[in-house]
């Protein structure tokens, strides 16, 4: 597995460390969840500006419950 190095301050270390213990995790696993968690949070933020965008430009498609039932031949 590839090994990733990167520079921290003694207080960034000791806030890394901190969490890790807290959270009972190594402090591989605490800084790979928070990153991960943080590429997740901006992607949903990156989708939900899309589905702004496109109500706001009337180009967005709303199905109801119903509708999509009929499509899918459920009723």
């Amino acid at each position: 597995m590839p090994h990733i190095t990167f520079r921290v301050s003694d207080q960034e270390k000791s806030w890394i460390d901190s969490y890790a213990q807290v959270n009972g995790v190594s402090i591989s696993d605490a800084v790979k969840t928070v990153f991960f968690e943080k590429l997740e949070h901006e992607y949903d933020l990156k989708i939900i500006q899309e589905f702004e965008a496109e109500k706001k430009s009337g180009s967005l498609k709303v199905y109801s419950h119903n509708e999509v039932g009929k499509m899918l031949e459920l009723k």
